[in-house]
């Protein structure tokens, strides 16, 4: 077995290469937003994951998981297939996908507070101080990159933010008694029949005359943001817990930044290099707080 340190690592390593995955799901989505409307990309993109997701489960030949897991997984599956993509999708409609990165950095608090509350995860003071200071820096940036005030699109990502936050805390509670990508492939695939109705019913009437950018970006959200993405998070999860794994969505709305520039055309500037590298900081010391870890927990 590893040494502890090295679990460690690549705990967090894998988070964060969940974090870089997720970090394209807003310039995606903004890109899908050419051709698609928001209730054809939340049912679309969970479509197309979950008969991947389906697939795959097939060929393994997986069982269905216990039955003291589905409770949890209906509420992550509610979170993460449903939720948080729908609010997602109407956001991006009217804010940038370099402000709603932004705005997306209050999620490790939130999910901090779900893992609390369902699993025995207990943070010290310093894994607290660190996450609220990192959470300040997000919301300070927000308000001097924004329109100054809360808009329409920061209340859809707020709502965002707790849809995803309970999946997140929920789906990582699973982690104790199923390996991540089973987790959110039988996530995808028990949503399945409505996602698959729901898509048949918001199919636009031009579909043949779509451009290839917004299919481009409607693949990406759902290949990558929707089910792979789990896979490396869900893994790093169930290594060094919730708590301290969430901390890397600190990383999120840079990399969001960083991408929206460059697929979505948004400006960047020097401020926002600045608040990157102090946000890092605040990662970099919540990563190496202690948390006490929750046992093996009927969910």
């Amino acid at each position: 077995m590893p040494p502890a340190s090295s679990r460690q690592s690549l705990g967090l390593f894998l988070g964060f290469i969940g974090v870089v995955i997720f970090g394209g799901t807003l310039p995606a989505t903004r890109l899908a937003l050419q051709g698609f409307d928001p209730f054809f990309i939340t049912a679309g993109r969970s479509a197309i994951a979950g008969v991947c997701a389906g697939v795959l489960l097939l060929i393994l030949r997986r069982r269905p998981p216990p039955k003291q897991a589905w409770g949890s997984l209906i509420v992550a599956t509610l979170g993460v297939v449903l939720g948080f993509p729908f609010f997602m999708a109407l956001a991006m409609q009217t804010i940038p996908a370099a402000h709603g990165g932004v705005v997306l950095g209050v999620l490790p608090i939130a999910t901090a507070i779900v893992a609390v509350l369902i699993t025995e995860e207990r943070p010290g003071r310093a894994y607290w101080i660190a996450a609220l200071a990192g959470a300040a820096l997000v919301i300070l940036f927000a308000l001097r990159h924004g329109a100054g005030g809360i808009e329409i699109g920061d209340l859809f990502l707020l709502l965002a933010v707790a849809f995803g936050a309970i999946g997140y805390g929920y789906s990582g509670r699973l982690t104790a008694i199923m390996p991540g990508w089973e987790i959110i492939s039988w996530a995808m695939v028990i949503s399945l029949p409505f996602t698959l109705l729901a898509t048949w019913l918001f199919v636009p009437d031009n579909l043949r005359s779509v451009p290839f950018e917004p299919w481009l970006g409607l693949l990406y959200a759902a290949l990558f943001s929707q089910w792979i993405g789990f896979f490396a998070w869900n893994a790093g999860v169930s290594i060094c817990g919730l708590s301290k794994v969430s901390q890397l969505q600190l990383l999120q709305p840079f990399v969001t930044i960083g991408l929206a520039a460059v697929v979505n055309r948004e400006a960047i500037d020097f401020e926002t290099i600045l608040f990157a590298a102090a946000v890092v900081a605040t990662v970099a010391i919540s990563a190496r707080t202690r948390v006490r870890l929750a046992p093996m927990v009927e969910a």
